[in-house]
């Protein structure tokens, strides 16, 4: 979401409440991309690339780039509990699996399998950490990303309970747990630098 008054981008980043995000606050937005995915969830890489020199070429002005990062484990587990869903297609399903066997497939070395092919936050956001993210926030401190954005637009936000995952458990065995530290590395660093300093 772009707001033009503001100078402000809200990127999209996955299982970040971005489409309750975009129902209380597209009506507020210059612009509002939803579909595809693709589009919807563009990366601060892309759009470093090719929206930031735009928009800052047509307003005169760089705009702040804000996002949310979820803490990694839950953020897998959110992409586990989607896939439980019955109307996903079959390659994305993580149906009759349990969360251990998705982080397993998920941290496996190679091509991954498509339901565990999901990327990384610190990809999505910037490898070399928030450099082209102003103001990163954790997920789980959502409290105060609202807080930001209702000081930065002038309003008051009341985020609605949209798209969420079904319940599931996602415990993992302590041999899947420590593996993941290693892998997801650069994600766990980037949240947990998050609010200090």
């Amino acid at each position: 979401m772009v707001y033009w008054q503001e100078r402000l981008a809200i990127l999209a980043t996955p299982k970040t409440a971005s489409t309750a995000m975009a129902a209380a606050l597209g009506g507020l937005a210059a612009v509002v991309i939803q579909r595809p995915k693709t589009l919807k969830h563009t990366d601060a890489e892309r759009f470093g690339a090719f929206w930031q020199p735009y928009l800052t070429a047509a307003a005169g002005n760089r705009f702040e780039v804000a996002a949310l990062m979820r803490h990694p484990r839950d953020w897998l587990g959110s992409w586990y509990r989607d896939g439980q869903r019955d109307d996903v297609e079959p390659g994305m399903s993580t149906r009759g699996m349990s969360f251990d066997d998705f982080v397993q497939a998920y941290r496996a070395p190679g091509k991954r399998p498509s339901f565990a092919d999901v990327g990384s936050q610190a990809d999505f956001l910037g490898r070399n950490g928030p450099a082209r993210v102003d103001q990163l926030f954790r997920y789980e401190d959502l409290s105060g990303f609202l807080e930001f954005l209702e000081d930065r637009l002038g309003c008051e936000i009341l985020l609605p309970r949209l798209n969420v995952s079904p319940l599931a458990n996602t415990s993992l065995t302590t041999t899947t747990e420590a593996p993941l530290q290693q892998v997801c590395a650069e994600d766990f660093a980037l949240y947990d630098g998050l609010g200090r300093g």
